[in-house]
């Protein structure tokens, strides 16, 4: 059963026994130190340890080259498997029962650990593992309980950048220089898709996400308006400045403020319900007016690469998207 959110003092004291008593059952996987930058259970092995410099400033002594990786954020789960490694746990994604929907292939075996709101501190345990990876996880008590764990490093920064994020990555995995190289091919292919636009170079896009609770814009500061930004590709209206969360929401009445030469809409499964409510949204008349609509420049994505946290197999994959749509 997957533990409750660990945000709250009475679930933090139930979390801490949990570890307490999954220490006593699994001591090969947990440390005795409080020291958060150097205590854990997993083995080094014969590669000796490392130091790296995680998200949050922390200096954190990691093997050099793990073999028990755990994945506690989608971001991490898709940069460890863009530098060929394969986690040993994951945390489900948004809106998913496990990893999030281009992932799953990649992903298939691998036992979550845990969902958004938190991980499950019993099964964290139970995974043994010698790294931990853990996103944007900001409870301080929450790290600490990981920490007596395994070596923890926060992955990702308040700029959530994913390129940032796969660096850091790559340096705790022992992988810099395959980071280093699927940057440098990114970059190439954004380049040659840029070029490859042609008259479409500088068009306005747009891009919303799609769901029960309505319609959401993704303004900047996200994965997705990063990527655009990499294409030089203009956005309209809200989309322009950052937002207070991941995605603002819109009422039907303000749908016009989706608009824009291209119309790309996110939804977390291209069946069953999500497909249904697509359908409910272009009966809608404020979107049949839409100009992107008009002009039959409005295509449906995958919202769990395109408007959740993103990676850098999810960059890539927009990058083969946006090159489908737009390039003739």
């Amino acid at each position: 059963m997957m533990a409750p959110r660990l945000s709250t003092p009475a679930t933090r004291r139930t979390a801490a026994a949990a570890l307490a008593v999954a220490c006593g059952l699994v001591l090969s996987a947990c440390g005795s130190s409080d020291d958060d930058s150097s205590s854990g259970g997993g083995s080094a092995g014969n590669g000796g340890t490392t130091t790296v410099t995680d998200a949050t400033g922390a200096k954190v002594k990691v093997p050099a080259a793990p073999r028990r990786v755990l994945a506690l954020s989608e971001m991490d789960l898709d940069s460890a498997l863009a530098l060929g490694v394969k986690p040993v746990g994951l945390t489900a994604g948004r809106g998913q029962k496990g990893a999030p929907e281009y992932l799953s292939a990649e992903a298939k075996g691998i036992p979550v650990v845990g969902a958004v709101t938190g991980p499950d501190i019993e099964k964290v345990v139970q995974a043994k593992p010698d790294v931990i990876l853990a996103g944007q996880l900001a409870d301080g008590q929450v790290l600490s309980q990981l920490r007596r764990i395994a070596p923890t490093l926060v992955t990702i920064d308040d700029s959530k950048s994913w390129k940032k994020s796969l660096e850091l990555t790559g340096q705790a995995l022992g992988k810099a220089d395959e980071a280093e190289k699927f940057l440098a091919d990114y970059d190439t292919k954004a380049a040659a898709l840029k070029k490859d636009l042609g008259a479409q170079a500088g068009a306005t896009v747009s891009v919303a996400r799609y769901s029960a609770k309505g319609t959401a814009v993704m303004q900047q500061g996200v994965f997705i308006s990063d990527v655009l930004n990499d294409l030089g590709l203009k956005r309209p209206g809200v989309q322009n400045r950052k937002g207070e969360g991941h995605s603002t929401p819109i009422s039907d009445e303000n749908l016009k403020e989706i608009d824009g030469d291209w119309l790309f809409i996110g939804t977390l499964s291209s069946a069953g319900p999500d497909a249904r409510l697509l359908d409910q949204l272009a009966e809608k008349p404020a979107y049949q007016q839409l100009n992107a609509v008009r002009e039959k420049h409005a295509t449906v994505v995958d919202g769990s690469e395109w408007t959740s946290l993103g990676g850098a197999k999810a960059a890539v994959s927009v990058l083969d998207d946006i090159r489908k749509a737009m390039v003739k």
